[in-house]
């Protein structure tokens, strides 16, 4: 089958087609017939070398999300059927086989039905940002019908999905983004406030939306130095939730408000074959929502095919992209 494999680390070039074999069936598992994915960020990190301890050994088959058709079901698999159209945060990383193949193999319990309301390549952007979406929100924080949380980042991969599930969770949703024309799509998503970064201080906004208090939750999709503004954002007894927290901080302020701080790496599943049932559930869950027509995911207008995968991460590193970048078969 036709793959695009990596066979050493570096910039979106070093991705080349390449005829490997086609993944043998195991017990517990499921082989797709690969229709989409889309570019996460940790998929660049990986193909460039910054996340060598989480990559698949080369040479490599990359990408986590993928959308595709059942083409053969192990024996001890009875919840799919040949024919069911499914997605998944499959692989890509480390002892898993990723997606941009023809066919990829899948862990049963990562499985879900694809939304009934949604196209393949739209539903190939929701995998890993909804699931790490829902347990920083859900799992994490336990986030609560009127709680006041502030999301940095509403407009990211996985901030536009938060703020769409914490506005379906009946919570009071702040968000932050980067520019005053980004007011309009954050609010449409369904941010109650929206606070452009570069122009009001966390004092300032503090001081605007919880008139001093802080937010009962504060997720943080940023990290690095946005980290130490998510603690001083947080009211006291508050809880933080982070995605990026590889960095060094002084916790004083944690210590002084009692803080609650939490981390969401929701690759652990894959790399350890522990926990995949989770993230099935939550798979199905966000379908469910999405059929409701409460949640969908920001597409940006460039589509790429599998070959044009080096495109695709240049376009996604640029930060340019306007939404998740999808590849279709």
């Amino acid at each position: 089958m036709k793959a695009q494999v990596i066979t050493q680390f570096g910039d979106p070039s070093v991705f080349t087609t390449t005829d490997i074999t086609k993944p043998t069936l195991i017990p517990g598992h499921v082989l797709l017939r690969v229709l989409a994915s889309s570019v996460n960020q940790v998929d660049c990190k990986i193909r460039s070398g910054a996340a060598p301890a989480i990559a698949p050994a080369f040479p490599a088959v990359l990408h986590s999300d993928v959308v595709g058709v059942v083409e053969e079901i192990a024996s001890d698999v009875t919840n799919f059927k040949i024919g069911d159209e499914v997605y998944a945060c499959a692989g890509g990383v480390r002892g898993t086989f990723g997606a941009l193949a023809e066919f990829t193999l899948v862990d049963k319990h990562s499985l879900a039905f694809k939304p009934k309301k949604l196209s393949v390549p739209d539903t190939a952007a929701l995998p890993l940002v909804s699931i790490t979406a829902w347990e920083a929100l859900f799992i994490k924080a336990k986030l609560q019908a009127k709680q006041k949380i502030l999301i940095h980042g509403g407009l990211g991969g996985v901030g536009h999905i938060a703020v769409q599930l914490a506005k379906w969770a009946h919570a009071d949703v702040c968000t932050t983004v980067l520019s005053g024309n980004d007011f309009a799509l954050a609010k449409s998503l369904g941010a109650n406030e929206v606070i452009n970064a570069k122009e009001e201080s966390v004092e300032q906004y503090v001081q605007r939306l919880t008139n001093g208090k802080g937010f009962d939750v504060v997720f943080d999709t940023i990290g690095g130095p946005n980290l130490d503004r998510s603690l001083a954002a947080a009211k006291i007894d508050g809880v933080v939730v982070t995605t990026v927290a590889r960095s060094t901080h002084d916790l004083t302020p944690m210590h002084d408000k009692s803080l609650s701080l939490h981390v969401v790496f929701m690759l652990n599943p894959l790399l350890t074959g522990n926990g995949r049932a989770l993230h099935g559930d939550i798979l199905r869950s966000v379908a469910k929502i999405v059929d409701e027509g409460k949640l969908k995911p920001l597409v940006d207008l460039n589509q790429f095919s599998f070959d044009q995968v080096s495109a695709a991460h240049t376009l996604l590193e640029s930060g340019k992209a306007r939404g998740k970048v999808v590849l279709v078969k």
